[in-house]
This record gives structure tokens, C-alpha cells and sequence, in this order.
């Protein structure tokens, strides 16, 4: 039998965790399913990530309902992915905020993401013709922006290229805890397939120099304590290199893309292939580092018509 490609066959429901990381702060997660941070403040919340429908960003609102009354009032999303972005409609945000990088992402691939996403995902675009459109911010800001919720201050910076060129966290001093979207994962893949390699690891040494408490992260459980998190920056660091370094080996002898894709599952799967969605990231991830090792810096748009192609090169 074929392998199903992407997450076309994964339509199982995964638990939903809605898990305290500091005073008035959660983490929404669902066993490597992208997350969702909770940041409540004095009079309103603001969310962290949108999911990718309104059907899940419901889920979100629904755990937030559990904690507070207080309306949502900022809904902040780390980059432009459509499985982090499509949902916010249904938040009811006054504030929609991005990085600039992130906006003019949207601009030039949001469409072609959705599409190619759809196709990748389907179990978590049920729902999707609630989706009213691109998500658009109604703020933006190029390096850093601070957001008062009453007394609380919320830290929103750009801390260089990673999962995306456009990368932000979310930083809550009174806590010390951070929201890093993609940057960091845990036991679940890094989708590298708008990544620049080169700079995640210094980026992931940015994020370390928080000193963070706790971390909210892309996918996977939320990281309490300062050993869990620093255990999981330097697995993501481990994860980005020990994916790349293989390819950039096969780029310098003049090796083929399916030469790449061997010479990753080597190197990867004895150590990452029981994390979420690996199987699902892997040909992406081998994509883009191939093209960065060629010296592509900014990563080709994906389609849904490239997504088939790339496939059928892998597996043929």
C-alpha cells in the first residue's frame, strides 16, 4: 500500500491539555496538534495562535471560558501558517497582531499555504467553510511591541529567522514565561519547510537567553521548569542540525533530492521517528534544506500542484 502523503491519514482526535504555565497563563495543546497560548490580564485575554478553523478555535475558547469571563481582546499570531492563522474570526478580537515580515508573508504565499495546507491536513480544516478569508492583522510591528492588559505587560518581539522569516514570541516578565510559536517544539517535528536552517540555532539561543520559567511551544506538551525547558530548546537545535547537515553534505558533491531524503532518514529516524508528525514534516524539511544548502535563501512558495510533485519525486 502507498504512504498516505502529509497528515492525509491521520484522522484520529487527539486530547486536549489545557495546561497552567504561570499566574493567569495557559497553554492549550493536543498531543502534537499546533497549540494555542492563554494570556489573561487585569480586564481581557489575549491568545496566542489562532488554530487553524473557527470549529477549533472554539475548543480554545471553550478552555478559556473554564478560567475567566474576561473578553478577548488581542489575538497575537507568531507567523502566517494557515493552521495558526485561519481560526481568528472567531475570537472576536479588537487587535489582530503580526510582525511586519508576517504581513507581507500573508501577502505573497498566505493563499498558496492555505491551499497546500488543506491538502496536507484535512482532519484539522474540518469545518473550514466557516473561514471567511486571508487573516489579516490590524497591527503590525517590525522588531518588538508592548501591550499593557491592564497591569500586565506583554512583550512581542521578532528574534530572527526560524521556522519562518517572520518569526515572534510573546514574553511575560511577571512570569517569566514565554510563547515561542515554532521555534520551539516539543517531541514533535520541526516543519522546516519555510525554515532557514542557519539561523535557527542562533534564534533558539536568542530564546534560551529569556531564561525562561516556562515555554508555551509550537506543538507539544508546555515546558515547566527550567530543565524541561532548556531539554527542549537544545532537542530543537539537535532536531534543525542533524536535518540539515546531511543534505549539505549531498548538495556538495552535486547529490540529487531523493540522495538527500535517504541520507535525513539516516541520520533522523533513529532518534526523531516516533515524534509527532514527523513523517508528515520529513519531505518538506528535505525540500528546503536541500534548496538552502543550493543557496535558495528565501524559501520557495509551496502549492499544492509543487506539494504532489515533490512527493512524487521522493517516492519514485
Amino acid at each position: 500500500m502507498a504512504k498516505a502523503f502529509a497528515s492525509q491519514g491521520d484522522m484520529s482526535e487527539k486530547k486536549i491539555s489545557f495546561t497552567e504555565v504561570g499566574e493567569g497563563l495557559y497553554a492549550f495543546t493536543a498531543e502534537g496538534d499546533p497549540n494555542t497560548g492563554v494570556i489573561i490580564g487585569d480586564e481581557s485575554v489575549m491568545i496566542v495562535e489562532a488554530q487553524a478553523t473557527p470549529r477549533l478555535a472554539r475548543k480554545v475558547i471553550e478552555c478559556v471560558r473554564s478560567v475567566t469571563d474576561k473578553p478577548i481582546s488581542h489575538l497575537v499570531m507568531t507567523h502566517y501558517h494557515a493552521v495558526r492563522v485561519l481560526g481568528a474570526s472567531a475570537y472576536g478580537a479588537r487587535e489582530v497582531i503580526m510582525s511586519d515580515v508576517a504581513r507581507a508573508m500573508v501577502a505573497e504565499r498566505g493563499q498558496e499555504d492555505w491551499d497546500s495546507e488543506f491538502g496536507r491536513f484535512p482532519r484539522l480544516f474540518q469545518g473550514h467553510e466557516e473561514i471567511p478569508g486571508l487573516t489579516w492583522p490590524t497591527t503590525t510591528f517590525s522588531d518588538s511591541m508592548t501591550v499593557y492588559l491592564g497591569n500586565r505587560r506583554v512583550d512581542i518581539e521578532c528574534v530572527g529567522r526560524a521556522h519562518t522569516a517572520g518569526d515572534a514570541v510573546v514574553w511575560v516578565p511577571d512570569q517569566e514565561v514565554l510563547f515561542t510559536g515554532d521555534i520551539v517544539e516539543y517531541h514533535s517535528a520541526c516543519y522546516c519547510g519555510d525554515g532557514h536552517f542557519n539561523d535557527w540555532p542562533d534564534t533558539l539561543d536568542v530564546v534560551a537567553s529569556y531564561e525562561p520559567r516556562a515555554i508555551a511551544p509550537g506543538r507539544g506538551d508546555a515546558l515547566v521548569g527550567t530543565e524541561m525547558v532548556t531539554a527542549a530548546i537544545e532537542n530543537t537545535k539537535d532536531f534543525v542540525r542533524s536535518t540539515y547537515k546531511p543534505v549539505e553534505k549531498i548538495v556538495a558533491r552535486g547529490g540529487t533530492l531523493k540522495e538527500a531524503w535517504d541520507a535525513v532518514r539516516a541520520a533522523c529516524d533513529p532518534k526523531f521517528a516516533d515524534y509527532a508528525i514527523y513523517e508528515h514534516c520529513l519531505p518538506f524539511n528535505v525540500a528546503r534544506a536541500y534548496d538552502e544548502a543550493r543557496g535558495i535563501d528565501t524559501p520557495r512558495i509551496w502549492t499544492a500542484e509543487r506539494d504532489q510533485a515533490m512527493w512524487a519525486d521522493l517516492q519514485g
